[in-house]
């Protein structure tokens, strides 16, 4: 999986937000604040990381659970693809 063009990370005011440019726009009217986590994600799907590779980033950064970390990743996902930033 990989993010799709067009979507780009910025801070803002110490803020972290997903900001569409282009033809992105018309896909996505608005931005997405990420947290840590999502942030730490949204990198590795620039490189395109599996659900896999993002969950075992997850339990080394956090110290969670194999389980937690594959539905927190399973969350991330399925925003990402509901506002069509994701290109498989």
């Amino acid at each position: 999986m990989k993010i799709r063009e067009g979507f780009m990370l910025r801070e803002v005011a110490g803020s972290h937000v997903v900001v569409p440019v282009g033809k992105a726009s018309e896909v996505l009217n608005g931005i997405i604040r990420l947290n840590n986590s999502g942030v730490l994600l949204w990198g590795l799907l620039l490189d395109g990381a599996d659900e896999k590779s993002l969950a075992a980033k997850l339990i080394e950064q956090y110290d969670i659970s194999e389980d937690q970390a594959a539905r927190d990743v399973g969350v991330f996902l399925e925003s990402l693809e509901k506002i069509g930033c994701l290109e498989k």
